[in-house]
């Protein structure tokens, strides 16, 4: 069939994703993109957009309930459970790329082959190349995007998250000021308000100090109220008791007070931060690994470029995930009972890529060799590329069974 019936039946297919992602189409007249790689391109981005809102929308609402039995179980505001949230999103977001990525080539691919759209294509002269061709630029588009995360929102993100965190772990108010509940701020203390009155005096407090090998302190108020001086937080208690028991002797004594001032600044452990997690510094920083930086770190440069180096293998994550999806279900042809083998088939193959990549950062550490972060990705460019070479040539996997059927049978007479 010659090139201008190609021509002709790539120009029929379908143009409604191109409607719905308008500028696909800008851009595709703009770099001299053929019909057929737009019309897939702008599939994939549909499909992509679902996949990455649902897997972040799950991974996210896990994520949150667990912020939220911690923070407003330790008395903080809606606001800070919301914050807490969105500063998660970016690195949720990079964890689920890559898979939304694959999920988006494997579904789109499926779908062009159930509908028969493949068939024509090739059918026309198109070759295997020319149709992972928009799946390439799919995935270096989705690249685009995890560069942006790992290189910049996500360690800023991480920075900002462990201010507040450290920020939060300090504030001794939302720690402990709980109606109607013990809590426990540190090891051995215990506390009790009954209410919190609009003016901020505590009725009915309950302080329990079991820190001491000694002795147990207990002291209990009619009121109190909060303050701060010096940098410093104090419980100012009025009309109450202390019991000290002394545990050597297991005897009691109980003293009565008027007002007193009970130190509580360090009853909560943490709110200091010390140095800085190399997570959260840009990839330059690491790359370079100054001695400053290892300082602030408390890391080697050889941890810190190695860190570096596999932000730098993240970006190329989606490019292979979508390259396998894509070349992993051309491999079985058409067939009218699906390819839900093939499917099978490129989630095994994506399995492996992620085992060796947990492997080959292992010995990345140990070794030094920080080229070997890159050996996942070259993993799966590689079998993307022979699985692609293997649909081009169909007639690899059907030779075992024609040559049985040309081998004539024992029985058979001349």
């Amino acid at each position: 069939m010659g090139a201008e019936q190609g021509l002709a039946s790539v120009n029929s297919f379908p143009r409604a994703a191109i409607g719905l992602i308008p500028w696909v189409s800008s851009v595709g007249d703009e770099l001299n993109v053929p019909r057929l790689d737009r019309y897939v391109l702008a599939q994939c981005l549909v499909l992509f957009g679902f996949f990455a809102l649902v897997f972040v929308s799950v991974y996210w609402v896990n994520r949150a309930v667990l912020l939220f039995d911690r923070l407003i179980g330790d008395g903080q505001s809606a606001l800070v459970f919301l914050e807490f949230t969105a500063l998660s999103l970016p690195n949720v977001i990079r964890i689920v790329l890559p898979i939304a990525a694959f999920a988006a080539a494997v579904a789109l691919t499926n779908r062009l082959s159930n509908e028969s759209e493949l068939v024509v294509a090739q059918a026309t002269g198109v070759s295997v190349w020319q149709l992972a061709r928009p799946f390439v630029w799919f995935g270096l588009a989705v690249s685009l995007m995890m560069a942006a995360l790992v290189h910049v929102l996500v360690p800023l993100a991480r920075s900002e998250l462990a201010t507040r965190e450290a920020e939060v772990a300090a504030d001794v108010s939302s720690r402990i000021l709980t109606e109607g509940r013990f809590v426990h701020p540190s090891p051995g203390i215990t506390f009790y308000v009954r209410e919190i009155t609009p003016e901020g005096e505590l009725l009915g407090v309950f302080l329990s100090d079991a820190r001491s090998p000694d002795q147990d302190v207990t002291y209990l108020a009619s009121r109190a109220f909060l303050v701060r001086e010096n940098g410093t937080a104090k419980l100012v208690m009025f009309d109450g008791t202390a019991e000290t028991l002394n545990r050597e002797t297991n005897r009691l004594f109980t003293t009565s007070f008027d007002d007193f001032a009970y130190d509580i600044g360090d009853l909560i452990v943490g709110g200091t931060r010390v140095g800085q997690d190399m997570r959260e510094l840009s990839t330059i920083p690491l790359l370079v690994a100054s001695e400053t930086t290892q300082q602030l770190t408390r890391r080697s440069a050889q941890q810190l470029r190695l860190e570096g180096h596999d932000r730098i293998a993240q970006t190329l994550r989606p490019l292979v995930t979508a390259l396998i999806g894509f070349a992993a279900l051309m491999v079985g042809g058409f067939s009218r009972f699906g390819i839900w083998r093939q499917v099978v088939f490129a989630i095994i193959l994506l399995i492996l890529v992620q085992m060796v990549e947990g492997a080959a950062a292992s010995a990345a550490a140990k070794t030094g060799q920080l080229w070997l972060v890159y050996s996942p990705i070259l993993l799966g460019v590689s079998i993307s590329v022979i699985l692609l070479w293997v649909s081009e040539h169909p007639q690899l996997l059907r030779w075992p069974r024609r040559k049985a059927a040309d081998t004539p049978s024992s029985g058979a007479t001349t």
